[in-house]
């Protein structure tokens, strides 16, 4: 008798954990985390959670390595969940510094001529690092200028002309937004994502 209580016990229990693994295991399936509703939502918003969207409009600098000598060889506009995209691909050798904020005027180096941008407002990029195709070996960028943009924040992008060592370029936006800068290798670019 006292055998087939212990028994029966024994079951009871076994089925009573049985059912709450079960009701454990559905919870983790209807019930999302904040990590895992973050990367099921969409696409898009997977991108967000790894490219988050910028938070301040304050200057922005880096420095160049040393020795650097790169040509701007293509420059991109991109929309992204909560960002647009500027990339400036470069060549030849070295890693890019950068100084970025926006200006009142879009104003030339060297000849301080005015350049014609759309926007209600400009972010000026000085690529530092930068260097004449005959000195890094790579052709400059020759596409179309301005760049337009794909319809989000940036407006268009202007230039990418070279003055002492510096490559010069504008950003047109519909507003002054907050904006990031970063560096990527291989190829070596400068990465410039506006908020909308």
């Amino acid at each position: 008798m006292t055998t087939n209580r212990t028994r029966s016990f024994a079951a009871v229990a076994a089925i009573a954990v049985g059912v709450s693994l079960t009701a454990c295991s559905q919870d983790a399936e209807t019930t999302p985390t904040a990590a895992t509703s973050a990367v099921t939502s969409t696409s898009s918003a997977a991108a967000s959670t790894t490219e988050p969207v910028p938070t301040d409009s304050s200057d922005k600098t880096s420095a160049a390595g040393t020795e650097s000598k790169l040509t701007v060889v293509d420059i991109r506009v991109g929309e992204h969940d909560g960002f647009d995209r500027v990339v400036y691909e470069m060549g030849g050798t070295g890693t890019p510094g950068w100084r970025v904020k926006y200006v009142d005027a879009a104003t030339q180096e060297g000849s301080g001529k005015p350049v014609d941008i759309k926007g209600a407002a400009v972010i000026q990029v000085l690529i530092d690092g930068s260097a004449y195709p005959f000195d890094s070996g790579v052709e400059q960028y020759s596409g179309p200028n301005p760049v337009p943009g794909v319809g989000g924040v940036v407006t268009e992008v202007d230039g990418s002309n070279v003055f002492e060592g510096v490559t010069q370029s504008f950003i047109g936006v519909t507003e002054k937004q907050p904006f990031t800068v970063t560096t990527l290798s291989d190829p070596p670019r400068v990465v410039v994502d506006v908020a909308r």
